[in-house]
């Protein structure tokens, strides 16, 4: 296959239907963007068996979930947005306008071979756009399946199914061209893919890595429900997600107490360090994550590691000292169902620890607080070089948009210049559009004078 030539088929094919899309009414586009979110929903239970089946990542139930609620989500927050023509008329005498990038291409992970997608999609569709979907090589099976299901919604809908495609047989040289052919290319994957999509030239939408730390304030009242939370974000999808919990750091006063709270929500405790240094290294054995490791499950990282844990264990956590910077491989993002422990005294030994751990990875991208006291929340945010941070949340399924709070649902987690992206935020369709301006002159604005102006 020609991949020069493959590609610039479908683009071709993708600009001859955004055109035709070009011309439909507000209320036509939402239906496309409703229908290819729908039917992805409709279909979300097959599509993550056949994820997990092919990819052998994850468990098929969460990302059934996964796959339900983020067309759910989006949908309800574009839903009745205005995204065509004039969206905004401001007060300083402003119009603004949107307009279309184009073309977008979608480089998808191997980790959501359908939430990707169906989200790409559904915000490129609001702005006007079309998408070719490059899928990864080891999900390209269910990813096709993603998109021939949206493409069938689409023509149901009266839309041009090739608003939407998708790359059959993926490699290294069709991502590439995607990213060169395309207007645009919103890339979710490793930090390869991510640097090779703005190395082309073209504009790019990438993620860093990420590496939730959880800072548990002094303050924190219902150990047990932080627990749950805890527990629920590390469990997720056998901890794939990026906004996963990764670290938590835990007050002395409070630490035997979570540790209790954890091994009722089904974790098995390591607090031998020579066990926690095999776990280490049985994860990054070279400093790198070993990929069989992603997604894996508990019983299988522990046998790695040569460590006997319980059967119906649901995921590990493991007591450590160390911080990224000093070396510690578990102060990493694992992308697994193991969790890191840390006691502090006091809230800025608290706050240090994160801080620490994520300049050493995931710059940019999210952290977690557990607090009653919005000004420790503040405290916390202002410390941290992250986009993200939430309260009191679950960050596996809170930090990427929910219904409970007011971040935009997002496959895509802008890490800003951080993470070398050029988005800090939750990528969402009024990143993928361009937007003009219309200026009047406002003849009735009083000009200041000098002194007005530079006087105190």
């Amino acid at each position: 296959m020609n991949a020069n030539e493959y590609v610039k088929d479908m683009v071709k094919r993708a600009r001859e239907a955004q055109q035709r899309f070009a011309v439909f009414t507000q209320e036509q586009v939402d239906e496309a963007v409703r229908a290819v979110g729908k039917s992805v929903f409709d279909n979300a239970k097959p599509l993550a068996e056949m994820a997990v089946e092919e990819t052998g990542i994850g468990n098929a139930a969460h990302k059934t979930v996964k796959n339900q609620a983020k067309p759910k989500a989006t949908w309800w927050r574009l839903k009745g947005v205005k995204s065509r023509g004039v969206i905004r008329r401001l007060e300083e005498g402003v119009v603004e306008i949107a307009h279309p990038i184009g073309v977008l291409g979608c480089i998808t992970p191997t980790t959501n071979p359908t939430m990707t997608p169906v989200h790409n999609a559904m915000i490129a569709l609001k702005g006007g756009n079309a998408v070719i979907v490059g899928p990864h090589p080891r999900s390209a099976k269910t990813t096709f399946e993603t998109v021939a299901i949206m493409r069938r919604a689409l023509e149901e809908a009266g839309a041009p199914a090739d608003l939407i495609q998708c790359v059959k047989e993926p490699s290294v040289a069709v991502s590439r061209e995607i990213m060169e052919q395309c207007d645009a290319t919103i890339s979710t994957g490793g930090p390869g893919m991510v640097k090779a999509a703005y190395s082309v030239g073209k504009p790019a939408f990438g993620v860093g890595p990420g590496n939730v730390n959880v800072l548990i304030a002094e303050d924190a009242e219902n150990l047990e429900a932080i627990a749950q939370k805890v527990a629920k974000g590390r469990m997720y999808d056998n901890g794939v997600l990026c906004t996963c919990e990764q670290s938590v750091i835990v007050p002395d006063s409070l630490y035997a107490d979570f540790v209790r709270a954890l091994e009722k929500e089904g974790a098995y405790y390591i607090d031998n360090p020579e066990e926690a240094a095999r776990l280490g290294k049985a994860i990054f054995p070279d400093g790198t994550m070993d990929k069989r490791m992603v997604g894996a499950t508990p019983a299988f990282i522990a046998e790695q590691a040569g460590i006997r844990i319980p059967e119906g264990t649901l995921f590990l956590a493991v007591r450590v000292e160390k911080t990224g910077d000093e070396g510690e491989l578990l102060a990493k993002e694992k992308l697994s169902p193991v969790l890191a422990l840390y006691r502090y005294n006091g809230f800025s030994e608290g706050v240090q620890i994160a801080y620490r751990n994520i300049c050493h990875e995931g710059t940019g991208h999210s952290a977690v607080i557990h607090t009653q006291d919005p000004e420790r929340a503040e405290q916390f945010a202002i410390a941290l070089p992250v986009a993200r941070v939430g309260v009191n949340m679950v960050g596996s399924s809170g930090l990427g948009g929910a219904f409970d709070n007011g971040l935009m649902p997002t496959a895509t987690l802008g890490c800003g210049t951080w993470g070398n992206n050029s988005v800090a935020g939750n990528l969402w369709w009024d990143h993928l559009v361009n937007i003009s301006k219309l200026a009047y002159v406002q003849e009735d604005r009083e000009i200041p004078s000098d002194a007005d102006v530079w006087g105190e």
